[in-house]
Formats: C-alpha cells, sequence, structure tokens
C-alpha cells in the first residue's frame, strides 16, 4: 500500500502553491486585457455572462506611483486618482483629478487580475503594492507592440530582455505576491522561432509566477492576422513541468471553442478578447443559450455604467463596439451627447432618472455640449476633412471598424494612464 502510494505522489502533476488570495488559472476562460474595452463596466458586465476572470487594461506603473486611494460611496468602487501632470502649467485649483483605474472590491472580489506595464523591478513593486489586497493576482504586459509601450522598454520590448523581464517578476513573487498571498503572472506573444519561445517560457517559469498567458502572435503580427497555434502544446508542456498554469489568447470566439481548444492544445485556459468587446454574452455556453441579441448586452451594460457612473467618452465607445454599426438606431447614438439622450434612444425609459443625475455628476451639459461641436464644424473646415470632427458618424464607424481590443497582445494601457 505505501509503495503503491509513493508511486501516486510521484507522478502527481507539480504545482506551483496557489496563494491564500490569488486565485488558479486553471479551468478557466477569462476577459483579456483590453485598452478602454477592459474598463469598470465591461469587465461587470463579463462576469455577469459568466466570464471566471478579468484583466483590467493595462496600466502603466509609473502612472499609479502617486495616485490617491478612494472610496466611492456613490458607486461603491475603489478609484486611484491623481491631478494631470500632463502639463508644466500650474493648475487651477478646481482641476478635477483623472481617475487611473478603479476596481469594485465586492463585484469583483477573488476575480479581477491587475495588469501592469513596466520596464523596472523597483517600480513594478512600488505600483502593485497599492492594489495588491483588493486584487486577486499582477499580471506583467511583456507583449504589447505599440510605441508607447516598448519605447519606454515596456511590454514586447521585455521580450528581448528576458533576463530583465525574469528580475520584474521575481521581485513582484517575493515582495508582493508572498507578502499580499497573491499569484503572479505573465502575458507573452511567441518569439521568432520555438526554440527562443521555448527558453523564454523556461526563464519566466523559474521566477515562481503562478500563471503564462501566451498571446498566439508574434510581436509584428497584427489582430487581423490568423493566431499561430503551433507552439502551444510545447508551451503548455513546459508549463505542465514547472507547475505554471498556462492560458491561451488569439482568435479565441466563445467558452464553447476555449474549452475545445484547451481540450485540443492541452493549456490550462483561455482568454477572449475581440470577441467579447462586440458582444460580452460569448463567456455562455450553447447551452445557456449562447450568444444574446445586442439589444439585450446593450441594455445591461448601459444600466452598469449607470451603477458605477463610467465616463461618458468611455460608455459611447463601448456601445460602438456593442451595437451593429448597419442598425439604424446606431446612427442616432452617434449624435448623444450624454447618458439621459442616449437612454432616450435606446428606449430605456426607466433607466432615463438616473440618468439624468449621472449627467450632472459628470458635468455633462448636453445642449453646450451640443452647440460647441455645431460652431466646430463651422471653424474648423480643415479639422474636420483631416478626420478631426470626431463626433461625425464616418469617424465613429472607422473607430467601430478598428477595435482598440487586441491591440498589443489583446492588452493595452488605460486611456487616464496613458494621459500621465
Amino acid at each position: 500500500m505505501l509503495r503503491n502510494f509513493t508511486s501516486t505522489m510521484i507522478s502527481a502533476p507539480k504545482r506551483v502553491p496557489i496563494p491564500k488570495n490569488g486565485v488558479d488559472y486553471r479551468g478557466k476562460v477569462v476577459l483579456a486585457p483590453m485598452v478602454r474595452s477592459g474598463e469598470l463596466p465591461s469587465r461587470l458586465l463579463a462576469l455577469k455572462y459568466g466570464a471566471d476572470l478579468v484583466w483590467g487594461p493595462e496600466t502603466i506603473d509609473r502612472s499609479m506611483i502617486g495616485t490617491t486611494k478612494r472610496f466611492n460611496s456613490i458607486t461603491s468602487a475603489i478609484e486611484y486618482t491623481r491631478l494631470p501632470s500632463n502639463s508644466s502649467r500650474p493648475q487651477p485649483p478646481d482641476q478635477k483629478e483623472s481617475v487611473i483605474y478603479r476596481l469594485h472590491p465586492v463585484r469583483e472580489y477573488g476575480k479581477l487580475i491587475f495588469q501592469i506595464g513596466t520596464s523596472s523591478p523597483a517600480t513594478a513593486v512600488e505600483a502593485a503594492k497599492l492594489v495588491a489586497e483588493h486584487v486577486a493576482g499582477i499580471d506583467v504586459n511583456a507583449g504589447c507592440p505599440k510605441p508607447f509601450s516598448t519605447i519606454g522598454g515596456m511590454g514586447a520590448a521585455l521580450l528581448q530582455e528576458p533576463d530583465r523581464l525574469a528580475s520584474i517578476l521575481t521581485a513582484l513573487v517575493k515582495e508582493v505576491g508572498e507578502v499580499y498571498e497573491i499569484g503572479i503572472s505573465v502575458k507573452i506573444r511567441l518569439l521568432e522561432t520555438a526554440g527562443k519561445t521555448e527558453a523564454l517560457v523556461r526563464k519566466l517559469c523559474s521566477t515562481g509566477i503562478t500563471g503564462l498567458t501566451v498571446h498566439c502572435r508574434t510581436t509584428p503580427m497584427r489582430p487581423r492576422e490568423r493566431a499561430i497555434r503551433e507552439q502551444l502544446n510545447m508551451i503548455a508542456d513546459l508549463c505542465r513541468e514547472a507547475g505554471v498554469a498556462c492560458l491561451m489568447n488569439g482568435d479565441v470566439k466563445n467558452r464553447d471553442e476555449a474549452l475545445q481548444l484547451v481540450q485540443e492544445y492541452g493549456v490550462d485556459g483561455a482568454m477572449i478578447a475581440t470577441a467579447a468587446e462586440a458582444n460580452s454574452s460569448c463567456f455562455r455556453t450553447q447551452a445557456e443559450g449562447g450568444l444574446l441579441p445586442w439589444k439585450v448586452v446593450v441594455t445591461e451594460y448601459m444600466k452598469i455604467a449607470l451603477e458605477v457612473g463610467n465616463k461618458w467618452g468611455n460608455t459611447k465607445f463601448m456601445l460602438g463596439q456593442l451595437m451593429p454599426g448597419k442598425a439604424e438606431i446606431f446612427r442616432k447614438v452617434v449624435g448623444c451627447r450624454g447618458y439621459r439622450q442616449t437612454c432616450e434612444v435606446l428606449e430605456l425609459y426607466d433607466l432615463v432618472d438616473s440618468a439624468r443625475e449621472l449627467d450632472e455628476r459628470l458635468g455633462i451639459d448636453e445642449q453646450k455640449e451640443t452647440k460647441a461641436m455645431k460652431k466646430g464644424s463651422h471653424n474648423n473646415k480643415s479639422a474636420r476633412a483631416a478626420g478631426g470632427d470626431m463626433s461625425s458618424q464616418r469617424n465613429f464607424e472607422k473607430t467601430k471598424r478598428s477595435p482598440f481590443s487586441e491591440r498589443g497582445v489583446g492588452t493595452g494601457v488605460s486611456m487616464p494612464a496613458m494621459a500621465v
């Protein structure tokens, strides 16, 4: 009996211990980190429809350092804010603070992974400590190919400096993961050859991380190019050997397909990006009814956006992703200047009062904005011809046709963070 028990123990797969406040990525279908499309309302919507975990948008470490944490009693959200620092001019005394990051400590409890953009162990640790007590894990973005990330040595630039990346992960594991008892993970892209990818994965898995996500594209590849999955089996085997959970990302359309791919390639879970940006109910299985009509999803999104007081610009952008561009009502929503107008256009009359209150809190004056837009359209024809009139239907539809979701590993910087 002892011999059989020992044999069983020896053959059991190795697993890096999951910290008390962390989460095991195995068996999970999750929302990928996405610029603009990964803000609080989108994450809550994905959780409502069955996402097991949600990644927030990549947030640069230096934009978090120096923020003030506050609890918003109206929305029950925790907000990290700071005054704009992108100008050398003196700020007016009534200057409003920018919200760098928001999370819901109850509705996202045990489900939220904070993704950080960094190129330094020291600043990564300093920023991660600010949110560590409220999240289930810290994920390092090591795959974004966009210049705003790589020019600072972050994102995909870290793939060319594996020692630096490993040092960042090691520092986070020791100084954040072990202290706050949460998991540390990393998201990468494929390298030029399978051999280079293998060497990188081996190095990263030795740092003490609990999870690794691979976006199945190389750095130069764009989202429209088919994901490369030929190396997945190898990567999954390496992670399994080290006891690290392995997630895949790239061209995953829904939960059913995600579970199928998990079985086919031997990975532990999958991320959904673009499909979730277009319809968050993609996290439902066919047995649960599959995709819901866009009107149902939009209604739920608007309810959540109102509940958490989402910034109007982000809500309008998301409506452009969730609504079909050819729908007649889409053209009407394009012309809306605030929540009240939008709810009336969408015939969400039970939400109009809440929408009016939020417009007031956000300082949205629909009539003033409409007049300003009209004046701008008369006085700035050159800007309009160059695409500067972002209120026009043509430009709004162009934005819709070019979603931000998978630009750079399906990850991106939150808009406030880019402004810092």
